[in-house]
């Protein structure tokens, strides 16, 4: 059985974002000999071949059962790959692959689900104590050689509204909740979520806003969730609230959020995520108040982000072999 590796270089307006992130998610044939470590019956079931972007993928492709990559050339993939079956995506996010017209029906498409988890929880929980002891406003003093002692409480009490609570955004609400926090959750179909006191579906999105002392996003880029956070729904929200994005830039009206930053009808925020990435060198985004910028680095662990997506690919690997279903299936109707 062969799998396709395409690793990308980094280039400007491409992913990798920076060229740090080239070493961290390139899948080497090194990294993927210690991973088998611990899979040592698929050793003699499957081969590798490893390339870089599109340099040998027509012709590789021709004959691999699987590919394992962030993006592909969509175009004839069914007379490219005829003996394709499944594409394993090393991101948690799939709007790079959207609309999935193209995949054909005998393909099954996988993510990267869950590998961002433990680190997303930790990341989220750091930032909704930051915005709760003011470091946005601190940050933002500092650049402007202003000495102001902004004091705040335990936060115990405090309510924080987790919108998507996938691998990232309930992680995030468990390790939150030990807190004291009161946590709502919302997510499409109003499912229960371990950490969240309650949950509600997206349509109620609007009701449980104006409670919000904190809020994290963590939802996915998808048709229905772009635009979600507007400049009507930050409104609703109470003027000293927080804001935490670690899910997608097409969320929110960033606009929308700068300007009731700066005119401080909203109390701070934290943003990972953009359009572009890297952020441009003349947005307003690197001067707006009490706005602190982290570049997409709540969730991607640099050290092993590509062991803990071989660990994922190879459990899957053994289901594919076996004619079992695989883990984190992507709908092509949902987006995710």
């Amino acid at each position: 059985m062969k799998v396709h590796v395409k690793n990308n270089r980094w280039r400007p307006g491409s992913f990798p974002n920076t060229p740090e992130g080239e070493a961290v998610f390139t899948i080497t044939r090194a990294r993927i000999d210690a991973a088998l470590e611990e899979f040592p019956d698929l050793v003699d079931q499957v081969r590798f071949v490893i390339d870089w972007d599109t340099d040998n993928f027509a012709s590789s492709m021709s004959d691999a059962d699987i590919l394992l990559t962030w993006d592909l050339p969509t175009a004839s993939l069914s007379s490219v790959a005829p003996r394709l079956r499944w594409i394993h995506c090393i991101g948690a996010g799939v709007e790079h692959m959207l609309p999935m017209t193209w995949l054909p029906d005998e393909v099954t498409l996988t993510n990267n689900k869950g590998v961002h988890a433990a680190k997303a929880g930790e990341f989220g929980l750091m930032a909704v104590l930051m915005l709760h002891t003011h470091i946005p406003e601190v940050a933002f003093n500092q650049r402007k050689a202003v000495y102001d002692s902004l004091y705040s409480s335990p936060i115990a009490g405090k309510t924080l509204v987790v919108l998507g609570t996938g691998s990232l955004g309930g992680s995030a609400a468990f390790k939150v909740s030990e807190l004291g926090l009161t946590v709502i959750g919302v997510n499409r179909t109003g499912t229960p979520v371990a950490g969240c006191d309650r949950v509600v579906t997206t349509a109620e999105l609007d009701n449980v806003l104006p409670e919000a002392d904190y809020m994290l996003i963590a939802t996915p880029d998808t048709p229905q969730t772009r635009g979600l956070m507007s400049r009507e729904r930050l409104d609703l929200m109470k003027t000293n609230a927080g804001i935490i994005n670690i899910g997608r830039a097409s969320v929110m009206d960033y606009d929308a959020l700068c300007d009731k930053l700066d005119a401080g009808t909203l109390g701070a925020a934290i943003l990972d995520v953009f359009d572009p990435e890297p952020i441009e060198a003349d947005s307003r985004l690197w001067t707006t108040k009490n706005l602190l910028i982290t570049p997409h680095i709540s969730a991607d662990d640099g050290n092993s982000y590509v062991s803990m997506t071989l660990e994922l690919f190879f459990h899957n690997l053994k289901s594919f072999i076996a004619g079992e279903p695989l883990q984190n299936p992507v709908s092509p109707e949902r987006g995710y």
